[in-house]
């Protein structure tokens, strides 16, 4: 069974486009950076709404509530198989003020010790041929959608 995700691609105009993308927080992740940034995404199963989903996980992760329209940038596969849907959102927002919610796992590992982590550790606005070095491969034609979208204006 393929996993599906869905997420929001927030955007401002500074004069040119750029991206909110969020970097993954725990240990992991730590000291990873090209390709290892997102779309503030999450998984659901079939039968909930990709919308739904992706403005609880905006929530989730940032800390913020999105009641703004939605705009679809439609699907992409990542290299793992997930699907992820996207929306698009203009949005500024002070991205030192986001709250992600947290998980926890056993860190170090074999060591019987729990530590909680935040799920997105960082925020950053990046134009885009910033965005394409930093985001997951996978989501990289998002960008090029956005661009698409709204480069007229």
């Amino acid at each position: 069974m393929t996993s599906k995700s869905a997420g929001i691609l927030a955007y401002r105009m500074r004069p040119d486009i750029e991206v909110l993308l969020v970097h993954p927080g725990g240990p992991f992740w730590r000291n990873k950076d090209l390709g290892a940034w997102s779309i503030p995404k999450g998984e659901y199963a079939g039968g909930q709404d990709a919308e739904a989903t992706a403005r609880r996980e905006f929530a989730e992760e940032l800390g913020l509530e999105l009641t703004d329209t939605l705009i679809a940038l439609g699907e992409v596969r990542q290299r793992g198989g997930k699907i992820v849907s996207a929306f698009a959102v203009e949005l500024d927002i002070d991205t030192r003020s986001i709250r992600s919610n947290t998980f926890e796992m056993e860190w170090p590992p074999r060591s019987g010790k729990r530590q909680s982590f935040p799920e997105v550790d960082r925020a950053e606005f990046f134009a885009l041929d910033e965005a394409d070095k930093k985001i997951n491969e996978g989501q990289r034609p998002l960008l090029g959608r956005l661009a698409r979208l709204v480069g007229g204006r």
